[in-house]
């Protein structure tokens, strides 16, 4: 199947490159995006007809074993085939990865980002329960923690945090908590006992390696400011926040937990780095492979993917139709049973 899917994303990358490479003596008038993705396909097609050539050369080695006598020839085209057959399989990572579909399941790092959604403030505490939630099974797993930015609100909830996770398998536990999270309880401001629904957003993105995608230095816009707690607290006074604009898409990151401007700028531009991949990814495979879908849901991050009932005691996943109570130990950390139920 996935073979299938492969030669589909080649033919329709081949075909475009074909029909850009009719106007390419407008090249100058192009768009730098235009410019850019006229590269990306150049490199596909590049690729494709060097796998091509070692598709050949192997049926070529086979049908060679199957006329060859001489023990000593059998022995180096077995050799031979053996080395091509390697080269064979590097040229389908390398377009796994060209096209943003590379298995990155076994990645031992990631970048988890919660923003409150809908609900006010009582949005902003629920997105610190799922850092809280998040942080107690980190621990649980021996995973490092390590807080890159954040936005507090008045009451000490969370407007928008984002971390970073290293550990084992950290990517294939959490991967599935994407989406938008609801919960429904009746807040402690509430003085009525009315129930309210609020939502906060779950973004996990594995940290990308550096030659995944390529920064140029011109698209960042790079400022610098100070940081502090709120109130003027712990205020440095030297410029060590960092904020990067990406300037080609728009996206912004921040750091601000470092007293090192230099410590800022590096946790930055890997979180960057895995939004712009996952960018990729995603632009990928809905244009040329349609929506995103797996067994259970199209894990979509606008999909509301999992309500926390606080009245019933109840945690209910939509996309596995699943429940689960005690929402007080899922909230400390207890979600060994959610993560395995995927």
């Amino acid at each position: 199947m996935f073979e299938i899917k492969l030669e589909n994303l080649i033919f329709e990358a081949r075909k475009e490159y074909k029909e850009l490479e009719s106007t390419v003596s407008d090249y100058q008038n192009w768009s730098r995006e235009k410019q850019t993705h006229f590269g990306e396909l150049a490199k596909i097609v590049n690729l494709a007809e060097e796998s091509e050539k070692v598709s050949e050369e192997i049926k070529e080695v086979h049908d060679m074993l199957k006329n060859e006598q001489d023990e000593d020839m059998l022995a180096a085209a077995k050799n031979e085939l053996k080395n091509l057959e390697e080269k064979k399989l590097s040229l389908t990572e390398k377009f796994k990865e060209v096209f943003g579909i590379a298995d990155t399941k076994e990645k031992n790092e990631i970048i988890l980002e919660i923003r409150a959604g809908a609900g006010g403030e009582e949005a902003a505490i629920f997105a610190g329960n799922l850092l809280n939630m998040y942080k107690r099974y980190a621990e649980k797993n021996n995973w490092s923690f390590i807080l890159v930015d954040e936005s507090k609100s008045e009451l000490d909830g969370y407007k928008e945090v984002v971390v970073e996770i290293k550990g084992k398998n950290v990517y294939k536990k959490l991967m599935n908590e994407s989406g938008v999270h609801r919960i429904q309880r009746v807040p402690a401001t509430e003085k009525s006992g009315r129930v309210h629904t609020s939502t906060a957003s779950v973004v996990v993105l594995p940290v990308a390696r550096e030659e995944e995608i390529e920064i140029r230095p011109d698209d960042l816009e790079i400022t610098f400011s100070r940081a502090g707690g709120p109130g003027g607290q712990n205020v440095n006074k030297v410029e060590t926040a960092v904020r990067i604009l990406h300037k080609p898409t728009g996206v912004v990151v921040g750091s601000r937990e470092e007293r090192s401007q230099m410590k800022n700028r590096e946790k930055a531009m890997r979180v960057l780095r895995a939004k712009l991949v996952d960018a990729k990814s995603r632009k990928a495979e809905s244009e040329m492979a349609g929506l995103r879908k797996s067994q259970v849901g199209t894990q979509d991050r606008s999909e509301k993917i999992r309500t926390y009932n606080v009245l019933q005691d109840r945690v209910t996943d939509h996309r596995l139709k699943q429940s689960w109570h005690n929402i007080e130990k899922i909230f400390a950390g207890e979600i060994d049973e959610i993560v395995e139920a995927f």
